[in-house]
């Protein structure tokens, strides 16, 4: 899995995450503060523990952790000595790196991670159709899309969907991603592509 939060300058970084990055980030609240980070831009930590229902010694402790092994950094030029403002270091992040998942610690880790990300983006989705009508201005709520759609694809035309789909998303991603136009919101863009595990394979001679 790509956890695919990018932005960059004409070529967007991507980092594959070894056993000792991969389990420190293993934890709920890493994931959420990285995520919160990656939605809403900078923050400190009282900010963080704030939207996150977390004491601000909570999210002092493991804002560090996540610097020290390289997802966020303090935020250059901005607050004081006694209080940090930090940033997610740019570029997306491999979790699902095929080596480490074949291992029971590394499998364990990676399903955490996804779990909290996918538990993040959830509550976004769910925030939006339960207050967005009523709190977004109508141009925003009109133009926002919740959208599904169910399709059979070989394993080639998945490859190449998700490929386009993938450069559509980069091109606007690291065109707008930290832009201050008037008028500018954070606007979270989610993709979901996948096999449906227990659906049966068309195989040569089925019926169309």
């Amino acid at each position: 899995m790509d956890e695919a939060q990018r932005h960059g300058s004409s070529a967007l970084p991507s980092r594959d995450l070894d056993m000792e990055s991969l389990k420190a980030l293993s934890h709920p609240l890493r994931v959420q503060l990285l995520d919160a980070l990656s939605v809403y831009g900078p923050a400190t930590a009282s900010g963080l523990g704030e939207r996150l229902g977390e004491s601000s010694g909570a999210t002092s402790y493991h804002l560090r952790q996540l610097e020290r092994h390289g997802f966020v950094r303090e935020q250059e030029g901005r607050g004081t000595g006694r209080e940090r403002w930090w940033e997610r270091v740019p570029g997306s992040i491999n979790i699902g790196s095929s080596h480490l998942e074949r291992t029971p610690a590394g499998r364990a880790a990676s399903q955490l991670i996804y779990r909290e990300f996918r538990a993040s983006q959830q509550r976004l989705l769910n925030d939006f159709i339960e207050r967005g009508d009523d709190e977004l201005p109508p141009d925003w709520a009109d133009i926002s899309e919740v959208r599904a759609a169910n399709a059979r694809l070989t394993i080639d035309q998945m490859r190449e969907f998700v490929a386009s789909v993938n450069e559509l998303i980069e091109h606007y991603v690291v065109a707008y991603r930290d832009q201050d136009a008037p008028g500018a919101r954070p606007v979270h863009i989610e993709f979901d592509a996948f096999a449906v595990v227990d659906a049966a394979v068309q195989t040569p001679g089925d019926a169309s």
